[in-house]
């Protein structure tokens, strides 16, 4: 992994902006790695693996997989990978820093759909809204493939109603004003490597892939520790009896970075 430095200008920008550009957070070796892990997991069906019926309204958007480091070993090395998870203590000002899921997310050729404006906290069961996720590139990505956009700020509106990502809604329809409006959002092209950071109440967009390639991107979604389980539906906790209120931990949520002075 690359030794990102994390400097002050990085951290003051994420926290004032709910995102974070990094260039080249892969080496060359390690990229080629990652393609090679992440194809072979997304080639294999698993009970993990979900929404891939390829006649499907989300199949069009998204084809994905999460917690992909429980199926492979050589996808572990990048999802539990302490570099990573420290970058995303330091942004986040947290104790610690937990991993969430990990999330496999291809946009494919052909019929490809935007991705529409959405945060990810309302989908999350979690009372806090701290989380924040990393978005790796194993492609080069721009307005042609499926590069993000994000709208600067937009974290500080709080956490909003979770809309349906296949069928039309808009998510600046549930906004008091128009302070957020996606005429201020900023597009966010990037090299195969590079990645951007996230908050979880960041308004972000994601264009169709109108190439003949999938577009493929490695998400890590990250938490606090201490972050506390809010009664909901979710792939990744129904399988888990948490109380509502109880903390987010044990094995499959394991603590990958700690604060030296906590």
């Amino acid at each position: 992994m690359t030794n990102q430095v994390v400097s002050e200008e990085k951290i003051c920008f994420y926290r004032e902006n709910g995102f974070v550009k990094f260039d080249s957070m892969l080496s060359q070796k390690e990229l080629a790695e990652l393609r090679e892990a992440l194809d072979e997991v997304m080639s294999v069906d698993s009970e993990r693996s979900f929404s891939r019926v390829k006649d499907s309204a989300y199949y069009k958007m998204l084809n994905q997989k999460v917690n992909t480091w429980r199926d492979s070993a050589a996808m572990g090395k990048f999802v539990l990978h302490p570099r990573l998870a420290q970058i995303a203590l330091e942004l986040s000002g947290a104790s610690g820093i937990r991993l969430f899921h990990d999330h496999a997310l291809w946009k494919m050729p052909g019929d490809s759909k935007p991705t529409p404006w959405h945060q990810d906290a309302p989908y999350w069961p979690m009372k806090e809204t701290g989380p924040l996720s990393i978005w790796i590139t194993l492609d080069d990505v721009d307005e042609q493939n499926g590069c993000m956009m994000f709208v600067p700020k937009s974290h500080n509106v709080g956490k909003l109603k979770g809309i349906s990502l296949t069928e039309p809604e808009s998510l600046f329809d549930y906004l008091s004003d128009d302070g957020n409006e996606p005429s201020k959002a900023v597009v966010v092209p990037m090299k195969a490597g590079s990645c951007t950071f996230h908050h979880g109440l960041t308004f972000h967009y994601a264009f169709a892939n109108q190439t003949d390639k999938p577009r493929r991107v490695l998400a890590i979604i990250y938490m606090p520790d201490g972050t506390t389980f809010l009664e909901r539906k979710h792939v990744v906790t129904d399988e888990i009896s948490f109380r509502e209120g109880e903390p987010l931990g044990g094995r499959l949520f394991p603590l990958l970075a700690i604060r030296d002075d906590a």
